[in-house]
């Protein structure tokens, strides 16, 4: 799939998370404990798994398969007639009906705007991850969980959230 220009700026943090991953856990796979974190709850590290591929890669094989679509999902947004390019007799329904089969964007803008949102969205998200893979990888057979890990996974997630759902609000007042 050749990705639309409007993309391929926003595309850059996506693309450096998704080959930054790999290759740190890469380099710290080797001197990984036997044991390591499988889930880190609010109170630490509460289940473990064998060292294995799966195991120590789970973080960057889930980011790659939301990459994927996110990026699918913002390419087909762009794609998308949006709605003030319908004809005025397909436009009409759209305009009475607010729930409808397809939700498309206001205007060629608006697509815009939510293909890179939800672009920026997933590249918080990776940051997230890398949170997760920083206790996942640590050398040590029991990392310690600071009370801030929590934060530092929410915290990315949050302020992608934010330009989502201004892009959002800006489409329906479109």
């Amino acid at each position: 799939m050749v990705f639309s220009a409007p993309l391929r700026p926003w595309l850059l943090s996506n693309v450096a998370l998704l080959l930054a991953l790999p290759v740190w856990g890469a380099v710290r796979y080797p001197r990984l404990p036997e044991r390591i974190p499988q889930h880190i709850g609010t109170g630490g590290v509460d289940a473990w798994a064998d060292r294995s591929i799966g195991s120590a890669f789970v973080l960057v094989f889930v980011y790659a398969a939301v990459t994927v679509l996110t990026v699918v999902s913002a390419e087909l947004t762009l794609r998308m007639t949006p709605r003030d390019a319908l004809p005025q007799e397909r436009a009409e329904p759209f305009a009475r009906a607010r729930m409808s089969l397809v939700n498309r964007p206001a205007s060629r803008a608006s697509a815009r705007r939510i293909a890179r949102a939800v672009l920026v969205l997933n590249a918080c998200v990776g940051l997230s991850f890398l949170v997760g893979c920083g206790v996942l990888w640590r050398s040590t057979p029991d990392p310690d969980v600071s009370p801030w890990f929590l934060v530092a996974t929410i915290a990315p997630i949050v302020a992608g959230v934010v330009p989502t759902v201004v892009a959002a609000v800006r489409d329906r007042k479109a």
